[in-house]
């Protein structure tokens, strides 16, 4: 049994609009500079493997660093070193 259809336009404006918003925010979370930036002091020192602002956690590795994504309410701190 197939599930009755709407009729009504405001269900496809609203269907359209939480898709406009979800793309809206893979492309910012995926092309902001600012998001990608890594912490300034502890990246400088290169005994600290791992350090974070409260928003961004990055990873010294082998051929570079890596670093996540910030969150959607995220206030940063100063930059500490949390792995040595």
């Amino acid at each position: 049994m197939a599930a009755p259809r709407s009729t009504d336009p405001r269900d496809a404006l609203i269907a359209w609009s939480v898709v406009a918003v979800t793309l809206g925010t893979i492309l910012l979370a995926n092309f902001a500079p600012a998001a990608r930036q890594a912490p300034a002091s502890p990246a400088q020192d290169p005994g600290c493997r791992e350090w974070t602002d409260a928003c961004v956690t990055c990873t010294r590795a082998g051929d570079g660093t890596a670093c996540s994504m910030p969150g959607i309410a995220c206030v940063r701190e100063a930059p500490r070193c949390t792995a040595r």
